[in-house]
């Protein structure tokens, strides 16, 4: 390595040293993420019970393929 690209690489390699700044303080990117998280679990627990709220149907259709050809599976 000549003295020329010794001195380019130190040159390029002293010039991105530098951190970028971040786009607000860090504690709001765990308050997001923690918001993030709330919003998905409300949706998730929204979902519970959701086979009940059709309880007659699943049972008219249990009725109904009694004792079908497939044996349960």
């Amino acid at each position: 390595m000549s003295l020329a690209t010794a001195v380019q690489t130190s040159l390029v390699l002293t010039e991105t040293v530098h951190a970028r700044e971040l786009a607000f303080d860090p504690i709001w990117f765990g308050v997001i993420t923690l918001g993030v998280f709330a919003v998905l679990g409300f949706v998730t627990f929204s979902y519970r019970d959701v086979a009940n709220r059709h309880r007659a149907k699943a049972e008219a259709y249990a009725a109904r393929h009694a004792g079908g050809e497939h044996g349960g599976h």
